[in-house]
C-alpha cells in the first residue's frame, strides 16, 4: 500500500470517532465562507436586476441629454431618420401648492410625451392608460403624483394641484416610473404631466435648470445590442461633434446606483473577509487544540517509525476533508440566504433583482475557504511535524520554539501573498483593498504586541508583589503560563471588535457631520432658478421678514469638463476621488471680487475691472487630481460651446459644510453674456421657515425653494439604512470571535480540569479557584477591549480624516459599549468553561494520571 493510501485510511478512521475538537472549525469556516458567497451573491442578483432592467433604466437604448436648452431642430430631425422611436422627457425641481391652502412642497417636475415610455411601463393607481391620466379634459390637464406628495400636501385623488402658473387635475397615483433609479439620493417625490402642459407653468425661463432628455429606440439595426449602440454613438458623435450631449447607454444606465452597490458591496466584502480572518485564527485554534489531543497517537506514529512528512499528511488529508464538507454548507448557505432575504425584501429594492445561482461569487468563497484553511493549518501542522517524538509529551509544559519545515513556511507565506492576491483582484477598488490588506497587516501585528505586553505585564506584577490576594496571583499567572489562552483570545476577540469599533466611530462621525456641525454652518433654504430680473426683488422680500440672515447669491448655469490642457476627459489621467468632476454638468459661477471666507492657497484673483481672456480660480483638490495647477487650461462645454479658461488661482473648498461655493468661478467678461439664473441662500430660526416660504411662493412662482432640513434628514435616513446593514455584517465578525473564544476555552478545559484538581488536593474552595478564574478572564477582557478600541479608533481616524476628509471627533459611548461587551463576553464564556471544571471529580483524574 502506497504512502498517501494509507495516509487516507488512517485519517478516515480517526474521523469515525467523531467531530470532537473540530466543531469551532467547522463553524468558524461555514460562518466566514458563508458570508463571502452571501454578500457576493447579492452584489450579482442586484447588478444582475441593473442590466436587466437596463433599457427601462434608461427610457431606451440611449439616453442623449442636454442641460438648460432643447435639441436643435436639425438635432431632432437627424434623431427620428435614425431609430426606430424617440421620446422626449423633460425634468427639474419645481414647487407643488396645494390650491386651497398654499401649503407648499419640492418635487421633481416631469414633462413626457405621447411616446413615453419607449421602454418599460408607468404603473397608476388607479390603473388607467397614462395617456388618459396626463391629457386635457374641460380645459385641465391631468397628473401623476408620487404618494409622498399627496400625503405632504393632504390630497386625494381628482383634486387639484398648482405647479407654477398652472393648475392640474389629479388623476392618479404614480406607483411605478420605470426609468425613476437613475440614481441613489433623490430626495424629492416626483409629478408627471404632459409635455405639451408645460409651458402653462412658466417655469422654463432663459438659464433654467432643466434636464431635456431624448430617449431612443435603435430598433432591428441597433437593436440594443451593445457593439451596435456605440457605432450609433460613434457616429452621433461624428455627426454633431459640439452638440453638448451627455451620453448613456445600457452598459451605464444608472451609474450612480452602480457606484452605491459597488461601494456597498466593497465595504461589505472587507467586513465578511474581516470575518473569515477570524474564523482563520479559530480554525488554527481548533486544529492546534486538536492535535495537542492527538499527542500521544502522533508520538506512537513516530516511534513506530512513522516520519513526520507521513504524520502531516494524515492530519492535512483529515483537515481538508472536514474543510471541504464545511465549504460546501457555507456555499449552500451563501447561495441561497441573499435570494430568500431578496426575495422577501423586493418591494423595498429600488430594482428587481435578478434571483438565480451566480457561480462567480461562489468560486470565489470557495477559494477564500480553501487558501484560509490551508494557510492557517499549516503552521500548527507544520510544528507538530518538527517537533520530536519525546518532546510531543512534554510540549504542554516545556512549549519551545520549534517552527515548522522549510517548505511549509514557504507554502505558509505562499497561502498568505495568495489571500492577499485574492483580496485585491477581486475587490473593485485595488487601492481601498490594498489599504485593508495593509491595515490587517498591521492589525494583527499590534493584537499580538499587545497580548505580549499583556502577558509581560502580568508577569512583572506577581514578580514585584503587586498584588496580595491569592485568586489575583493565581488569575494573572494563568495569562502568561506555558499555554496561555492570551494570545489567541487577544487575537481572536480582537479582530471583530476591531472591526466593530472602527463601523461605529465612522457612523458616529458621519452622524455628527449631518447632525450637529453642518446643521450650524448651512443655510436654511436654496433658491434656484432665480432669474436676473428677479433677484434684488427677491432679496427685498426676504430682507421684509424679521429675523432672517445671511442672504447670499450668486450667478450660476452648467456646464461640463471637456478637456484638461486639451487633452479629453475620456484620455486624461485624472484620480478616481475626483472624477465625480468630469462625470456630468457642473455648476459654474462668475464674480468679481472673492467672496470673504475664500482661502487662496496658490496665485492670485484677478481684479474687479477685469477685461479679457477667459481665466478662473479652481478647486486645489480637484486640481490635485487632475494634475494642474496655476497655468494650465481647462476646457468647459457651455449650453453646447467650448470656452477654454486659463487657471490663475487655486482656493481650498470645504464641501461638508454645505458652504455657497463653486469648484469653477470664472472672471467676469466670460459667461454673462449666457443664458443663466440666479442661486441664494438663506439662514434662518426653523420658525420662520414656513413664512418665507410662504412670501417667496406668493410673488415667485418660478423660484424653487429647497429645506435644507429635508435634504438632511433624507440623508440621515439613507444613513441609518446603511449604517444597519453594515453593523450587521460587523457583528457577524464579532460572532465569528465569540466563537473562536469558545473553541480557545474548549481547547484549554483539560488544563481548567487539571488545575481545578490540583486547587481541590491543594485545599482550595470552589469560590477561591473560581475568582481566580474570573481574575484572569475579566483582565483578559478588559485589555483586549481596551486593545479593539485603540486599534478600530486608529482606523477609523485614519478613514475619516485621510479618505473622507472630514474632521474628527472621538466618541466615548461607542468605545465603552464595545469595552462592555467584550468584557460580559469573555467573562461569561470563562465562566461556563471553568464552573464545567470546576465540577470534576479529583479522585477519577487522579488515578488516570
Amino acid at each position: 500500500m502506497n504512502g498517501f493510501a494509507l495516509a487516507m485510511r488512517i485519517a478516515r478512521r480517526e474521523l469515525r470517532a467523531g467531530l470532537s475538537g473540530f466543531r469551532i472549525f467547522i463553524a468558524c469556516l461555514v460562518l466566514g465562507v458563508t458570508v463571502i458567497a452571501a454578500v457576493g451573491t447579492m452584489n450579482a442578483a442586484i447588478v444582475g436586476g441593473l442590466n436587466a432592467n437596463a433599457r427601462s433604466i434608461l427610457g431606451g437604448d440611449v439616453d442623449l441629454r442636454l442641460q438648460g436648452r432643447p435639441a436643435a431642430p436639425e438635432h431632432l430631425t437627424y434623431l427620428k431618420s435614425n431609430s426606430a422611436g424617440l421620446s422626449r422627457a423633460v425634468d427639474f425641481r419645481a414647487m407643488a401648492q396645494r390650491p386651497d391652502t398654499r401649503e407648499r412642497t419640492l418635487i421633481e417636475l416631469k414633462a413626457v410625451d405621447d411616446a413615453y415610455p419607449l421602454v418599460g411601463a408607468v404603473k397608476l393607481s388607479p390603473a388607467l392608460p397614462l395617456e388618459d391620466a396626463l391629457k386635457q379634459k374641460d380645459g385641465v390637464w391631468g397628473a401623476t403624483v408620487d404618494a409622498r406628495v399627496l400625503d405632504k400636501l393632504g390630497l386625494k385623488i381628482g383634486e387639484r394641484i398648482r405647479v407654477g402658473e398652472a393648475t392640474f387635475a389629479v388623476r392618479a397615483r404614480l406607483e411605478i416610473e420605470p426609468d425613476r433609479i437613475a440614481s441613489v439620493f433623490r430626495f424629492a417625490p416626483s409629478l408627471m404631466i404632459h409635455d405639451a402642459a408645460l409651458p402653462d407653468t412658466g417655469l422654463i425661463r432663459p438659464g433654467s435648470q432643466v434636464d431635456y432628455h431624448y430617449r431612443v429606440v435603435l430598433g432591428s439595426s441597433g437593436g440594443g445590442i451593445d457593439g451596435n449602440a456605440a457605432a450609433w454613438i460613434d457616429a452621433l458623435k461624428k455627426k454633431f461633434p459640439d452638440a453638448g450631449w451627455r451620453i448613456r447607454a445600457k452598459d451605464n444606465a444608472a451609474p450612480g446606483v452602480r457606484r452605491f452597490i459597488e461601494r456597498m458591496v466593497l465595504f461589505l466584502s472587507f467586513v465578511s473577509l474581516a470575518t473569515l480572518l477570524v474564523g482563520g485564527i479559530g480554525i488554527g485554534n481548533a486544529v492546534r487544540s486538536y492535535l495537542e489531543r492527538k499527542t500521544p497517537v502522533i508520538a506512537t506514529l513516530k516511534c513506530l517509525g512513522a516520519s513526520s512528512a507521513f504524520v502531516f499528511k494524515v492530519y492535512f488529508i483529515q483537515i481538508l476533508l472536514l474543510a471541504a464538507a464545511a465549504i460546501a454548507v457555507g456555499l449552500a448557505l451563501g447561495a441561497a440566504l441573499p435570494s430568500l432575504g431578496l426575495m422577501l425584501a423586493e418591494d423595498l429594492l429600488p430594482i428587481r433583482p435578478v434571483i438565480a445561482f451566480y457561480p462567480a461569487p461562489i468560486a470565489i468563497a470557495a477559494v477564500f475557504g480553501i487558501l484560509t484553511t490551508v494557510t492557517f493549518t499549516l503552521w500548527p501542522l507544520g510544528r507538530a511535524r518538527a517537533i520530536p517524538a519525546a518532546q510531543l509529551f512534554r510540549d504542554r509544559i516545556d512549549s519551545r520554539r520549534v517552527y515548522p519545515h522549510r517548505a511549509v513556511l514557504i507554502a505558509f507565506l505562499a497561502g498568505t501573498a495568495l489571500l492577499a492576491g485574492l483580496t485585491v483582484a477581486t475587490a473593485s477598488d485595488k487601492g481601498f483593498a490594498l489599504w485593508f490588506v495593509g491595515g490587517t497587516i498591521v492589525t494583527l501585528a499590534l493584537l499580538r504586541l499587545g497580548a505580549g505586553v499583556l502577558m509581560a505585564g502580568a508577569k512583572r506584577i506577581k514578580r514585584t508583589g503587586g498584588t496580595g490576594h491569592a485568586a489575583w496571583r493565581h488569575g494573572l499567572a494563568n495569562l502568561y503560563r506555558p499555554g496561555a489562552a492570551t494570545p489567541n483570545v487577544v487575537m481572536s476577540l480582537g479582530v471583530g471588535l476591531s472591526v466593530l469599533v472602527a463601523i461605529v466611530s465612522i457612523e458616529q462621525n458621519l452622524r455628527h457631520q449631518i447632525d450637529s456641525r453642518i446643521p450650524e454652518q448651512a443655510p436654511a433654504f436654496f433658491f434656484i432658478d432665480i432669474q436676473p430680473h428677479q433677484i434684488d426683488a427677491l432679496k427685498k422680500t426676504i430682507q421684509s421678514i424679521d429675523g432672517t440672515q445671511a442672504f447670499r447669491q450668486a450667478p450660476t448655469l452648467r456646464g461640463r469638463i471637456v478637456a484638461i490642457n486639451g487633452t479629453p476627459v475620456e484620455k486624461a489621467k485624472i484620480d478616481s476621488d475626483v472624477r465625480w468632476a468630469v462625470r456630468g454638468d457642473r455648476a459654474l459661477t462668475y464674480a468679481a471680487e472673492p467672496s470673504p471666507e475664500t482661502e487662496l492657497v496658490k496665485g492670485v484673483w484677478w481684479p474687479a475691472d477685469y477685461s479679457g481672456p477667459p481665466i478662473i480660480s479652481f478647486d486645489a483638490r480637484v486640481a490635485k487630481g487632475f494634475g494642474v495647477g496655476i497655468g494650465d487650461t481647462l476646457t468647459f462645454n457651455i449650453l453646447g460651446r467650448e470656452i477654454t479658461a486659463k487657471i490663475t488661482s487655486l482656493r481650498e473648498t470645504d464641501w461638508r459644510s454645505l458652504r455657497f461655493d463653486f469648484a469653477v468661478i470664472f472672471a467676469p467678461g466670460a459667461l454673462e453674456g449666457a443664458p443663466h439664473t440666479h442661486i441664494a441662500a438663506l439662514q434662518t430660526p426653523p420658525h420662520l421657515e414656513q413664512t418665507v416660504e410662504r412670501h417667496i411662493n406668493e410673488r415667485f412662482a418660478n423660484v424653487t425653494a429647497i429645506r435644507v432640513r429635508e435634504a438632511l434628514d433624507a440623508a440621515a435616513t439613507l444613513l441609518s439604512g446603511i449604517g444597519a446593514a453594515v453593523r450587521g455584517a460587523a457583528s457577524i465578525a464579532l460572532i465569528a470571535g465569540a466563537l473562536v473564544l469558545g473553541g480557545v476555552i474548549a481547547a484549554g478545559h483539560e488544563r481548567r480540569i487539571y488545575d481545578a484538581v490540583v486547587f481541590k488536593v491543594l485545599g482550595a474552595r470552589r469560590l477561591n479557584t473560581l475568582k481566580a478564574f474570573l481574575v484572569e478572564y475579566g483582565v483578559l477582557g478588559l485589555c483586549t477591549g481596551l486593545i479593539a478600541v485603540l486599534i478600530g479608533t486608529l482606523t477609523a481616524w485614519g478613514i475619516v480624516v485621510y479618505l473622507m476628509r472630514m474632521s474628527w471627533s472621538f466618541f466615548a459611548d461607542g468605545a465603552m459599549l464595545v469595552l462592555i461587551v467584550c468584557l460580559v463576553l469573555t467573562l461569561i464564556l470563562g465562566f461556563a468553561g471553568t464552573w464545567r471544571a470546576l465540577g470534576a471529580k479529583a479522585a477519577p483524574y487522579l488515578r488516570n494520571r
